[in-house]
């Protein structure tokens, strides 16, 4: 806490000039922080933005040159002070369980906060999914000590934990696709994105959306229960929500006249890469193509449940490096295959080291109405090999691909 104090006193507490929203969980922050940004500035509202992709005010949002979710304090508050100067009122910010677990939002107000959902992330640090909780619910509790604040928690209510975020905000405000008090209805999805209704005590809304896949229904609702806590219309949080044409390595398609389909996703926790594995699968006609592996120096568990997740959920698994950090990148393929062989998916599987020979592969493999997933990168243009950062944007690197392969 005292680097946070010290840095705040050297920017001028930056964040309280802010009307401060904060968005943790698992996974689905970046995608419903942008989404409620989009819906806050369609709505009028001077909104800056600090998520993993990008942040920014308006429709200035810059790339971090960083793989942080929320930097270190001292970039945190030159930042934040960059936003105010930027004339931004209002700030959506994704909130990490390491931050709050480490004080880095400090002096940060946080009027208002949503869970998205709960799964095994960061165990490395936290040691057990009970201190890795009980880090999360943090920020609501800092929402309900706040006297300014709302006091008003959005939840998901199909989550397990929900109960105990709710037990720690004053006004907690749920939503689901089985139970809340914003239900999802009538559910259509495509490759395209997704259409629904969602049923509150006075009001129904009528949802039309760019992202695709249930879990994005899911980050929807979240949004438009900040929107209602935050006392937009009807129309305004509709239009919002429509206006969101996607997010950086969150289900990106990648084209350049290929005959199979291509999507880049950040996918890199079991619960992540089931979810997106299952809306590629009902979005394709042919077989889901996986490419992936699993990142070094973080929650070693998780390596072999990624591997199951993967057999359980691919056609065919193309095992590669993803970003190695300080360890020997065959050991964490072997943790990884270790998962996979289990779940019976080594007979799909190949593993292939060296990550852009892997695409290749895959590329080279898919068929018409086949897709082909590149899962843990995302939106990155850099990646850790070997305590070394190299250049790596594997979004352009699939369109090189393509384009080349025509």
């Amino acid at each position: 806490m005292g680097e946070a104090m010290l840095f705040n006193l050297i920017y001028g507490f930056p964040a309280r000039k802010f009307k401060v929203i904060g968005i943790t969980g698992t996974n689905g922050k970046t995608t419903t922080a942008f989404l409620v940004h989009r819906m806050l500035h369609e709505a009028g509202f001077n909104v800056g933005l600090m998520t993993t992709v990008g942040y920014g005010v308006g429709d200035d949002i810059k790339s971090p040159p960083d793989h942080y979710t929320n930097v270190p304090t001292p970039l945190m508050m030159k930042r934040l002070k960059e936003l105010k100067d930027q004339g931004a009122d209002w700030l959506v910010m994704e909130v990490t369980s390491m931050a709050l677990a480490q004080s880095r939002v400090w002096g940060v107000p946080f009027r208002l906060a949503a869970m998205t959902n709960i799964s095994q992330d960061h165990l490395d640090y936290h040691g057990t999914m009970d201190n890795y909780i009980n880090a999360k619910v943090k920020l609501f509790r800092l929402v309900n000590n706040n006297r300014k604040g709302l006091r008003t928690g959005v939840i998901n209510a199909d989550d397990a934990t929900a109960g105990r975020f709710a037990a720690a905000i004053k006004t907690p405000l749920t939503y689901g696709i089985k139970q809340g008090d914003l239900k999802a209805e009538d559910i259509e999805l495509s490759a395209m994105g997704g259409s629904f209704q969602v049923a509150a005590k006075d009001e129904n809304y009528i949802i039309s959306s760019h992202l695709p896949g249930k879990f994005n229904v899911y980050n929807a609702l979240a949004a438009i229960g900040i929107g209602r806590a935050l006392g937009l219309s009807r129309l305004e949080i509709e239009r919002g929500i429509a206006a969101l044409a996607g997010v950086p390595g969150r289900m990106t398609p990648i084209e350049a006249g290929q005959k199979f389909d291509v999507l880049v996703d950040f996918a890199h926790t079991p619960d992540a890469l089931e979810n997106v594995l299952k809306a590629s699968k009902e979005l394709t006609k042919g077989k889901v193509l996986l490419v992936f592996g699993a990142t070094g120096d973080r929650d070693k568990s998780k390596r072999p449940l990624m591997g199951e997740v993967a057999a359980k959920n691919a056609d065919r698994i193309f095992l590669t490096d993803d970003e190695t950090y300080t360890e020997d990148p065959a050991k964490i393929i072997e943790e990884v295959n270790k998962g996979i062989v289990e779940a019976g998916g080594q007979s799909r599987t190949k593993i292939v080291a060296d990550r852009l020979a892997a695409i290749q592969a895959a590329f080279a493999a898919a068929e018409a109405g086949d897709t082909v997933l590149l899962t843990g990168i995302g939106h990155q243009t850099t990646r850790n090999m070997g305590g070394k950062e190299e250049l790596w944007n594997e979004i352009e690197i699939a369109r090189d691909l393509l384009a080349q392969a025509k």
